[in-house]
């Protein structure tokens, strides 16, 4: 079980910091849950402390993961679908897995993708999900303000 103060993952939103435990009384069942702030949007999340483990629930990564993940940032795009709706199929089963590194290749892959032909409107928003993924993450664990984040998430994808 995390405590206040632990700083974790939730998939599909990115790295925040658990400000509070709270227990709730929803629809006559007490559950506890977790308050999270997520970093790279300000945005307050409960999460139910039973559900964690279900919904991807984890901890920050390291230091060397970050540097993995520029890596991966750094690497030309993967080959990929012509066909909008299986590109986004495959890019959302890659987001929901949370983890870092296949956040960055989504990431990775739109921007370059962006670069050369312009992204529908699906593939802007999942962009824009991925990269404020990774800006959170790189918010948490390198205590980064938001827009060196993103600065520094730009420039790998340029390299």
């Amino acid at each position: 079980m995390y405590k206040i103060g632990d700083k974790i993952v939730y998939p599909m939103h990115g790295a925040g910091v658990i400000e509070d435990i709270e227990k709730m009384d929803i629809f006559d069942k007490v559950q506890t849950y977790y308050k999270v702030t997520i970093a790279s949007e300000g945005m307050e999340i409960l999460i139910p402390v039973d559900k964690a483990d279900e919904v991807g629930l984890r901890d920050i990564p390291t230091h060397e993961d970050i540097q993995k993940m520029f890596k991966v940032l750094k690497q030309p795009q993967d080959k990929m679908t012509s066909n909008w709706s299986k590109r986004y199929q495959d890019n959302m089963d890659q987001m929901k897995t949370g983890d870092i590194l296949d956040v960055a290749r989504v990431t990775r892959n739109l921007m370059i993708l962006d670069r050369k032909k312009g992204l529908s409107s699906g593939d802007k928003k999942m962009l824009m999900t991925a990269k404020n993924f990774l800006i959170s993450e790189l918010m948490v664990v390198e205590n980064e303000d938001k827009h060196k984040a993103d600065d520094a998430i730009e420039d790998a994808v340029k390299a």
